[in-house]
């Protein structure tokens, strides 16, 4: 199944999330969530509500009704973690809740690059697991999709798709939409992602698995049945160019996908997977999974503070074209020891990562397109970084909406 126009439209700040592919590329002016979103009129149409900062989390993570720490008790072969994302949609397949998924699969010749994907068979899904790095016109299929016939689907996306999809879904005529979101950092284009992968190892194309943990470290798997973790503090970050990750994303500001009606994703999991139930379209679909599911409550640890401030000072340093301010080689084994014994764990880690999002978007928005401030960065960013000094100048804040 291909998209109505083969070929993105060039555009500023754009993760190709599918809409411009789309038969009216011009509705990217009322979907993108990099041009001039509003979380609070789109969080109440989703969630029912906007997130309420006297709520413990909501600031932070977005409206929820439930957070989990989760596994499968069965993890499936070859998933990221044990499998929860794709068996959920296995699951929307299986009890006829949906005609469709659509999410990704590894592209055919290179297994890191992701490729759109419709999915109508709950066994075609197990191909789609794992994690994959690139942009991909996820959206491009939706309109396919619809002319085939489905008209209740599910969506797997990231969050600068699930914005889009979100933004249009009253246009598309489906009787039922479930949306599984996975909280996204930084992405980049997967010919960068392969240079990276090389700097890690002088034979890259044996990597079979990636994965930034919550422990500090990131593990790598072979081919040949080897296993490495690498703490963060060693990664050879300061060897890849500036614009390794774009500005799209060192400036969105929705890291935990709170337009999903469920969050899968890994940052308040300590070593398992975290799960947002956002809804009840959110609590059907974490129900279809019953006894298979290992739930427990979220833990958390540590103070966020310092390593926000560290981040912060950091990257005021970038953001002003300095270099970075880096760790002896001496010193960086013992602090890489210390981290995941003392620093923030759990839900303080997934915490203190949205705060150096939110830092990481004024900082460099500021430098770099000034002029976008005051409609890209909702106030609830704004309320993030206000402990660490950071204030929105006079002509940061848009005029209030009608």
């Amino acid at each position: 199944m291909k998209s109505p126009t083969p070929h993105a439209p060039a555009r500023t700040l754009c993760t190709d999330c599918g809409v411009s592919r789309s038969s009216d590329p011009r509705r990217c002016g009322r979907a993108c969530q990099f041009i001039q979103p509003d979380y609070a009129a789109m969080e109440t149409r989703v969630q029912g509500r906007p997130r309420d900062p006297q709520r413990p989390d909501e600031l932070h993570f977005g409206p929820f009704r439930r957070m989990w720490r989760a596994a499968l008790k069965r993890p499936s072969e070859g998933a990221q973690w044990t499998g929860i994302t794709t068996r959920l949609a296995e699951r929307l397949l299986e009890t006829g809740a949906v005609d469709a998924v659509l999410t990704m699969a590894p592209d055919p010749e290179d297994r890191w690059r992701p490729v759109p994907t419709l999915v109508t068979n709950p066994g075609d899904l197990a191909r789609c697991r794992g994690m994959r790095m690139g942009y991909a016109p996820l959206l491009s299929l939706l309109e396919p999709a619809v002319a085939a016939g489905h008209k209740r689907l599910a969506v797997i996306g990231i969050p600068c798709q699930v914005y889009a999809l979100r933004a249009l879904e009253q246009e598309l005529g489906l009787e039922q939409l479930y949306v599984i979101g996975t909280p996204c950092s930084d992405n980049t284009t997967t010919e960068n992602f392969h240079r990276f992968l090389g700097l890690l190892t002088p034979k890259p194309e044996s990597i079979t698995y990636l994965e930034f943990r919550a422990d500090y470290h990131v593990e790598i798997r072979f081919d040949d049945g080897r296993q490495r973790r690498v703490p963060f503090l060693q990664l050879p970050l300061s060897q890849l160019p500036s614009d390794f990750f774009p500005l799209t994303c060192r400036s969105c500001v929705d890291y935990s996908n709170v337009l999903a009606d469920i969050t899968v994703g890994y940052m308040g999991g300590e070593g398992e997977q975290w799960l947002l139930v956002r809804n009840e379209r959110g609590e059907k679909i974490l129900g279809l999974l019953g006894d298979e599911v290992r739930l427990s409550e979220p833990g958390s640890a540590g103070k966020r503070e310092g390593p926000v401030k560290g981040f912060l000072a950091n990257t005021e340093r970038a953001a002003g074209g300095l270099p970075l301010r880096r760790m002896p080689a001496w010193l960086r084994p013992i602090v890489g020891w210390l981290m995941p014994r003392v620093g923030p764990r759990g839900l303080e880690f997934a915490r203190a990562r949205l705060e150096m999002k939110a830092v990481e978007t004024v900082l460099h928005l500021r430098r770099e397109q000034p002029a976008k401030m005051k409609n890209m960065v909702p106030p609830h960013v704004w309320q993030l970084v206000r402990p660490y000094g950071l204030e929105p100048r006079a002509d940061e804040t848009p005029p209030p909406r009608p």
